[in-house]
């Protein structure tokens, strides 16, 4: 570990597990939505859209403390680029949600779930190893993990697409359905990043 011989600002550490919290929280509702009759939908969607903004509302608390902070725990491009990675976590999620409310997509295709379970999971990791990032410990299993994730949702997506492309014949409803699976594979890729970020700040602070 690098001698640092000037104070940090450890609060760093708080807002970045604030908003991996904020993911579980929003994989969660997520996952509910999908099983939720149409009028549930709506309302599980307007809590993910203020779950998100709560996001949002840490990731700018991050940037405004990088603004005011001489020294940071680790790398300010680093520090930017985990903020940024787990806001893109949630706007994803946020996004794919809206989207099955404002098409009214009544249905979705199983797999669609698995993919959300993908999410759910790699949510829960990430909240998990963000407090770890104090002291640089026991986070190799993390991205590893969360990469075989990544690889396991990038499965699930191509089986999705070639699903829907064999079964769906209304050219529309496969354009909506289409976007909501890519917003999830988005996910599951901004995710990626997280742990990827992860890695590279454990690498250089080792």
């Amino acid at each position: 570990m690098r001698l640092r011989l000037t104070p940090r600002d450890t609060s760093f550490f708080d807002l970045l597990a604030a908003s991996a919290q904020h993911l579980v929280t929003g994989a969660n509702l997520l996952g509910e939505l999908l099983g939720a009759d149409r009028p549930t939908r709506k309302a599980l969607a307007k809590q993910l859209a203020d779950i998100e903004h709560q996001c949002d509302e840490a990731t700018h608390s991050i940037m405004r403390r990088l603004n005011q902070t001489f020294v940071t725990p680790f790398d300010r491009d680093d520090i930017y680029n985990l903020a940024s990675s787990l806001d893109d976590c949630m706007d994803f999620m946020e996004e794919a949600a809206d989207l099955i409310v404002l098409y009214k997509l009544d249905e979705l295709p199983a797999r669609v779930a698995d993919q959300v379970q993908v999410l759910q999971r790699a949510a829960e990791l990430t909240a998990d190893a963000m407090p770890r990032l104090r002291s640089m410990s026991d986070l190799d299993e993390y991205w590893v993990e969360v990469n075989r994730l990544e690889n396991q949702a990038d499965k699930i997506h191509r089986k999705l697409l070639a699903q829907l492309f064999d079964e769906i014949t209304d050219p529309i409803q496969l354009m909506k359905l289409k976007e909501v699976v890519e917003r999830l594979e988005d996910a599951a890729d901004a995710f990626e990043k997280v742990a990827n970020t992860v890695e590279t700040i454990a690498l250089k602070e080792s």
